[in-house]
């Protein structure tokens, strides 16, 4: 059900005002009224791909959030035999997509990039263009997984329930997902070179014959990480200035030139506990990447604020455009949050406010029942006094996000926190039950690979808005009957709609929630696990349909936006 927050009297009477369009900003459909003006969006970055999904989370804020209008139902069962899908193998552990810009000939690709191969497809039919395999050095046995050896794994994925649908996802976790976050994060560049963070390097794929889109791809350059720099790169992002950003999960900031000829590096500052940590947390038994005292990418603004979480601090790091800084003197800060489990946020930064707006980077918080979390995000307001309960001044707000249970004692999310305007949106991860209780220490396995079994799917929205007037941040919304089980959502601002995957009934389905009121405004049921996002995110395409990569291939979604 959708339920709203238990606001004070002062917020009601901001709320009556802002329904009767006393204060601008209200959104009144009666007739004669117009709408309010669309959220200022995030600088766009003129180095990443001009196309309208150039890197995992649609903008170098990070924001998950596009101006362009998508479906609006309605309701629907979808397949690929009717024409309602369109579906392509790629191959498994392909966590995110690419469009490119346009070539001379005004066609586009889309490029993803994989466990076992960086493919490149045709922007119009899906068809695979060219694949560059990555086989397993050392292994003579490999061999990429075909799309037949995909269909009967997903075909023993879609006959299992419960025991035996867990046991079944935890062996393809650990056969295609144990290698923790190396290769998850990437950019496509305004050149249309797709740079990819590798453990140890960074690498940079292109065509072999530029312009030309089909053209078959190659491996144009790889940087190597230098000795003195610790720990895996996890991140990709890139500066308004052209240098791309890396992070390791020692708490090392990289900038590298495109052409890999330059580079400049940094230690965050509290960074030097990082190797123990990350290897006590792999003695213990947790995967790579998944509990790393950084493992999470930076959000950049146009200013060159590079905005990254650690175990437990958010970070501001600064670049001038010559030398990368933690000096508070040059804008610098470290801000401690909250973090009871121990392993911290599980949320990438997101930046909310530009143009005159208050401005903040937010996440989720690290304590067993997450807190929505927003920082100020340059100077901290004169006048402005500490919140309770926080353990900074930077704090400009701390919700306790319960997704609408006031009596839980455990919500975390594994996505970032979804940002549209001044409201801020998260999910729930957390599977309803555990099978065994083996499964409590995988609870991310269990809802990304069986979340569509009714008794696991996790369930649960929950929406918060900043209040610019009271400067307060406050619950909105929550919706505690979708699902939202394992996939990042992303926002059409036009349509005024958040698009996620969900489950309902043991099915896979595509839902949309209206992003005012929390209420469901339709949901495409499509069934397999074929169509399961395992933790990839959404994405719009040019012509405003959902598009995503899926456990074993990429799909999309054959509904346009309507007039």
């Amino acid at each position: 059900m959708i339920t709203r927050s238990r606001f004070s009297l002062s917020f009601l009477v901001l709320t009556l005002l802002f329904l009767t369009g006393c204060i601008d900003g209200g959104h009144d459909d009666s007739p004669g009224t117009t709408d309010p003006e669309p959220p200022v969006p995030p600088s766009v970055n003129p180095f990443l791909a001009d196309s309208i999904a150039p890197i995992a989370h649609h903008n170098s804020a990070q924001t998950d959030s596009v101006d362009i209008a998508g479906p609006a139902g309605p309701t629907e069962r979808l397949d690929e035999v009717g024409g309602g899908l369109s579906y392509q193998h790629l191959g498994p552990a392909h966590f995110g997509l690419a469009i490119s810009p346009q070539y001379p000939d005004s066609s586009r690709v889309i490029w993803s990039n994989g466990g076992d191969r960086i493919s490149k497809l045709d922007y119009e039919t899906l068809a695979v263009i060219d694949e560059l395999l990555l086989p397993v050095a050392g292994d003579p046995a490999w061999a990429p997984l075909s799309a037949a050896a995909a269909d009967q794994e997903i075909a023993t994925m879609d006959s299992l329930l419960g025991l035996d649908l867990a046991n079944q996802g935890l062996a393809l976790g650990g056969k295609y997902f144990g290698e923790g976050l190396s290769g998850v994060y990437y950019l496509l560049s305004a050149d249309n070179v797709l740079y990819v963070g590798g453990s140890d390097s960074l690498l940079a794929y292109a065509d072999i014959t530029a312009g030309v889109q089909k053209s078959k791809i190659k491996l144009r350059d790889e940087w190597q990480k230098p000795a003195g720099i610790g720990g895996n790169f996890v991140t990709a992002n890139i500066t308004y200035d052209g240098w791309i950003c890396t992070v390791t999960d020692e708490g090392w900031v990289v900038l590298v030139k495109p052409d890999f000829s330059e580079y400049h590096a940094i230690q965050m500052l509290g960074s030097e506990i990082a190797p123990a940590h990350n290897q006590k947390m792999i003695d213990e038994g947790n995967r790579p990447g998944s509990a790393s005292w950084v493992r999470n990418g930076p959000a950049i603004d146009e200013d060159g604020g590079i905005y990254i979480p650690s175990l437990e601090h958010m970070h501001k790091v600064v670049w001038d455009g010559t030398r990368l800084s933690t000096d508070p003197a040059d804008g610098a800060w470290v801000a401690q949050y909250n973090n009871g489990t121990g392993i911290g946020t599980g949320a990438t930064a997101s930046l909310m406010g530009y143009d005159g707006e208050d401005q903040f980077v937010v996440i989720t918080d690290g304590d067993e029942v997450m807190n929505m979390l927003l920082f100020w995000r340059n100077e901290i307001p004169a006048d402005w006094q500490q919140l309770d309960g926080t353990l900074d001044r930077r704090i400009a707000g701390q919700v306790r996000a319960d997704i609408g249970n006031d009596s839980a004692d455990a919500v975390q999310t594994e996505q970032s926190v979804v940002v549209g305007g001044y409201g801020a949106f998260v999910v729930n991860n957390a599977p309803a039950s555990f099978p065994s209780p083996l499964f409590e220490r995988f609870p991310s396995l269990l809802a990304g690979f069986a979340g569509r079994d009714p008794a696991i799917t996790p369930h649960g929205i929950q929406k918060f808005e900043w209040d610019p007037v009271a400067q307060e941040l406050r619950e909105a919304w929550v919706n505690t009957e979708i699902s939202s089980a394992n996939s990042v959502p992303v926002i059409s601002t036009a349509s005024n709609l958040i698009y996620t995957v969900g489950a309902r009934n043991n099915e896979w389905t595509l839902e949309a929630i209206d992003w005012d009121t929390g209420a469901s405004a339709f949901h495409y049921v499509t069934g397999s696990y074929r169509y399961n996002t395992l933790f990839s995110g959404l994405f719009l395409d040019e012509e405003g349909r959902v598009i995503h990569t899926t456990a074993y291939g990429i799909l999309r979604y054959e509904r346009f936006p309507t007039e």
